[in-house]
């Protein structure tokens, strides 16, 4: 079974003072492109993220955002270093007085200086990452139930037009044998009118018409492209992620269609193939989307 590269994911836990959201997003890509957002408290877990992404997502355009939303939460200081700031105010009042320079606002620019005000490390607890790891993995679980839906929808459509592809294949078929007394009718008579029916040598003509059908047999093509199509089918419900391999399947498609188009020299054959090529690009266009 296939699966859409397009996907989304989401999953929360609520402890009652903490709100975790995890959000997984992702468009096509012929490579895994991963963009992570998250708090900077989960900084050195960014690793292990990436690499259970790369394990599980394989391929896409990827956006993961953590958010953690706290209950009347507030900037975490740890405090005010008393004897630093002690020691650049009396710093700033010396040079204030030495310059005969008001000092109203020398505590607020003390405050202000490195290290006085220390805020506490944005850290989390093996228990608090428990929490998160469990709702990234949830995420992850629905955004892999998403990408294995839509896929669902791209097998069955692509499904369909390779079916499609296939009947037009078996309606060639049922032309093919009308074609050769047209092609005997249109030459004879294009002989006829240029050199006269009395001065045809019958036996070159016979001979060079068996040389010139021969070039225009299609049993190659029809036996090579019924192969691609039901390998094509085969392959769509492979395990594996396929999408590469479907694609390179369909190029060989291509070729066979486009060379019955060349030999066909008939109209409703021709009709029958431009439907063929038609239904093709189609498929190529899902494809792009497939994982």
């Amino acid at each position: 079974m296939i699966k859409s590269m397009t996907g989304y994911g989401i999953a929360t836990h609520d402890s009652g003072s903490t709100k975790y959201t995890v959000e997984i997003k992702s468009l096509n890509s012929k490579f895994l492109e991963l963009s992570l957002r998250i708090p900077k408290a989960f900084s050195e877990k960014e690793f292990q993220l990436r690499t259970e992404c790369n394990k599980q997502i394989e391929r896409g355009k990827v956006n993961l955002s953590i958010n953690v939303e706290q209950a009347g939460s507030a900037v975490k200081a740890a405090g005010i270093d008393a004897k630093l700031l002690k020691h650049y105010y009396d710093q700033l009042k010396a040079v204030a007085d030495e310059l005969n320079e008001p000092g109203g606002n020398l505590l607020q620019l003390a405050l202000g200086l490195p290290e006085v005000v220390k805020y506490a490390e944005d850290t989390i607890t093996e228990d608090e990452w428990k929490l998160v790891d469990n709702t990234f993995k949830q995420a992850l679980t629905n955004f892999q139930q998403f990408r294995a839906d839509e896929g669902n929808v791209l097998q069955q459509e692509v499904t369909g037009r390779i079916k499609t592809i296939m009947t037009n294949l078996e309606l060639v078929e049922i032309e093919e044998p009308k074609r050769i007394p047209l092609i005997r009718e249109r030459l004879n008579q294009y002989l006829a009118d240029a050199v006269g029916s009395d001065n045809i040598d019958k036996n070159r003509f016979e001979q060079e018409l068996i040389y010139y059908i021969d070039k225009l047999d299609i049993t190659e093509e029809k036996v090579r492209l019924k192969t691609h199509c039901l390998y094509f089918l085969e392959t769509l419900q492979s395990a594996d992620a396929n999408g590469k391999k479907l694609g390179f399947i369909s190029q060989e498609i291509g070729r066979e269609i486009n060379t019955l188009g060349s030999k066909a020299n008939d109209a409703a054959m021709q009709k029958l193939v431009v439907g063929m090529k038609e239904e093709l690009e189609k498929i190529k266009e899902q494809l792009l989307n497939v994982l």
